[in-house]
């Protein structure tokens, strides 16, 4: 590709690390960034990811030939509006929200339908913020585009390929059937997980014994309820149609669990578990979803002093960077006393090797 120009509003965890895969994958490209926060631009300059920090949207953004809105769901429409005057023939209009239908239809009425290719890289933290950005987090990552009607075939295979050369997988779909989809598998499950984590704490005794003897599993499948509520205000907003019908399909099949349970039906309830077992054992652990996936080793220490820090010495020593370590107190569901969590699949498999060879008992999951 030759020397292009490229413009982010808004520099978040996506914005952040849509910009850092350019630059390490792009260095000669000239990147333009403009954000509320102005730490993130400054750290952003520092690191020399952007060339030029914007205080408004203003004229560094014309002739860019992606120009990336990473501002939060609710307030990329509005910006549509400050871009009007920046667009060309050759310029892909491009955003990263998890919800489509409206910025389409924004864009439709704004007459931006020849340049609007809507965008979702399916990854993402817990963590927000520039700071949390990376360039490998949307590497691996399925990128759904969902193109405008109006726009050129060359534009959408410019864009794939842009996203392919970033080392993302380009899935190409209708914005409407986009949010059905990520409806179901993403912003359900976001919902269950803050319910669940709710439940418990409106349900458990005065001296917090849920909490306390919460096991590893229980931690795994709530994990995404320390999400920002913000930005799951916006997107619950955005997508209510669809989320209400998801959740009113949700509820009735947690209703017929309730009636397996209440007619003693052990043939249901099995069915029940084992029709899930095989249908999640069947989804690929080779790509990233909307839900990013934890890299943990467990293994078995023994209870004496400096355990832990032999281990962390020996990791540290190989260049691994730890993201958390703890003990597993509560081991039900659980294979060795140690959780060591990594940032990626490579550390955690060189991890498990390292440790083996020094023959500690190493559990992967």
């Amino acid at each position: 590709m030759d020397k292009q120009k490229i413009g982010f509003i808004g520099l978040g965890l996506i914005g952040g690390s849509i910009a850092k895969a350019i630059r390490q994958y792009f260095p000669d490209y000239e990147i333009i960034a403009f954000d509320k926060n102005k730490e993130a631009l400054a750290l952003a300059t520092q690191e020399s990811v952007i060339d030029v920090a914007a205080t408004t949207i203003d004229d560094n953004f014309y002739y860019c030939s992606y120009i990336f809105l990473c501002a939060p769901v609710s307030f990329n429409s509005a910006y549509l509006k400050q871009l009007t005057c920046y667009m060309h023939e050759d310029c892909i209009l491009t955003d990263v929200g998890s919800v489509k239908t409206n910025i389409h239809e924004e864009a439709e009425t704004l007459g931006l339908g020849k340049y609007f290719i809507g965008g979702h890289p399916m990854a993402g933290s817990e963590k927000s913020g520039y700071s949390n950005s990376k360039a490998m987090l949307i590497e691996n990552a399925y990128y759904v585009l969902t193109p405008s009607v109006e726009v050129s075939d060359e534009k959408v295979a410019r864009y794939e390929s842009f996203v392919t050369a970033l080392k993302a997988l380009p899935v190409i779909l209708d914005y409407k059937k986009h949010d059905y989809v990520t409806g179901t598998i993403s912003h359900l499950p976001h919902i269950i997980a803050a319910s669940l984590v709710n439940f418990v704490k409106d349900t458990d005794t005065k001296d917090e014994l849920m909490k306390h003897l919460a096991a590893g599993g229980f931690k795994d499948i709530t994990r995404i309820a320390s999400s920002s509520p913000t930005m799951w205000q916006n997107i619950c907003t955005q997508n209510k149609e669809n989320i209400s019908q998801i959740l009113g399909s949700y509820i009735k099949t947690l209703t017929k669990a309730k009636e397996l349970v209440d007619d003693g039906d052990e043939q249901g309830v099995y069915n029940l578990f084992d029709s899930s077992r095989t249908y999640r054992n069947s989804i690929s652990e080779t790509s990233a979803g909307p839900i990013k996936k934890n890299f943990a080793v467990y293994c078995d220490i023994i209870d004496e002093a400096g355990g832990i820090a032999a281990i962390a010495t020996i990791l540290a020593s190989n260049n691994l960077s730890i993201k958390n370590i703890g003990i597993v107190h509560n081991r039900e569901f659980e294979e060795g006393v140690l959780r060591i969590e990594f940032y990626d699949a490579a550390s955690q498999e060189k991890a498990g090797a390292l440790l083996q060879k020094f023959r500690y008992i190493v559990y992967e999951r």
